[in-house]
């Protein structure tokens, strides 16, 4: 026998679980596909959420999943969502083994995938000592010398925005070319700016030039490039957007997405992010899709 569940979630991070968490307590059946790599997997401490401050993300996302499995309404998948289709009331989603699950709404939780700057040594960093969010991790510096790397033109505005936090060097490494303009505000909020090119990473948070000079830094920011962790949104035609950050799952503000009976939240449709953003957005698109299953 087929189930048909109210709404089936793809993605059991934040945003999806605060999703979750709304439909399962308006008593709708949930299901929950969930690949099991978080976007913070790599961080050991979550901060500038509300009382979740320094804790580490999985365990937030442990007692998050525990609290939800409280409820009888919700079965848990743990496997990858390939493919999706049908429409409004009648929707399937196709996982890696080859089980079909049958929806009256679908909701992409799915996080995004970051695209780092090629730099040899940053990658083994992230998330520990290289981030790209300052409210996040930028009060853990205490004030210390803080490096950010420029991926594009969005990186001036990282650079302009970091010395709330700390002394600031812009690397400008080939990936953004300064005007005057630019110059005179960076240097008016105390920002040095450095162009030499990155030979690599090395130690905590070392930056190794091309010249030979290493500086050395309290921590790293550096601007990501974002889209979805998995095309499985397009796969039912959902329409993509472009952002500053990269590209994101399109949605109205009640965020449905280009497809009707579809949704979108947390990272993969929304900037900038953040786990409390993310919640929130997860929230909001919980309350709404109950809404849709309500008021056809």
């Amino acid at each position: 026998m087929i189930v048909t569940y109210d709404v089936i979630v793809i993605g059991g991070s934040y945003a999806g679980m605060a999703a979750a968490l709304q439909l399962l307590r308006a008593r709708r059946s949930v299901l929950v596909i969930d690949a099991g790599r978080r976007r913070n997997r790599f961080a050991a401490h979550s901060h500038g959420f509300l009382g979740q401050d320094g804790v580490n993300p999985a365990e937030i996302a442990r007692v998050a999943r525990k609290q939800l499995q409280a409820y009888p309404t919700l079965t848990w998948i743990e496997g990858v969502a390939e493919a999706t289709a049908g429409e409004k009331d009648s929707f399937t989603v196709r996982i890696a083994d080859g089980v079909r699950h049958e929806g009256r709404r679908l909701l992409f939780a799915v996080g995004v995938s970051d695209a780092l700057p090629p730099v040899e040594g940053l990658a083994e960093r992230w998330g520990r000592s290289v981030f790209h969010c300052p409210y996040c991790h930028g009060y853990e510096l205490d004030r210390g010398p803080i490096g950010v790397i420029a991926t594009g033109p969005m990186s001036v505005h990282q650079a302009q925005l970091i010395p709330e936090w700390g002394q600031v060097t812009f690397l400008t490494n080939g990936a953004v070319t300064l005007d005057e303009a630019m110059r005179t505000d960076l240097v008016a909020r105390g920002v040095a700016i450095e162009e030499s090119s990155i030979q690599r990473l090395d130690g905590e948070a070392n930056v190794l030039l091309a010249d030979g000079r290493r500086l050395s830094f309290a921590g790293l920011f550096t601007a990501s490039r974002n889209a979805p962790s998995t095309p499985v949104a397009s796969t039912l035609g959902c329409e993509l957007v472009d952002t500053p950050f990269g590209s994101q799952i399109s949605t109205s503000d009640m965020k449905e997405t280009s497809v009707p009976g579809a949704f979108a939240c947390g990272d993969a449709a929304r900037v900038p992010h953040s786990v409390s953003l993310a919640v929130a957005d997860g929230a909001w698109a919980g309350a709404t899709i109950h809404r849709s299953l309500v008021f056809p």
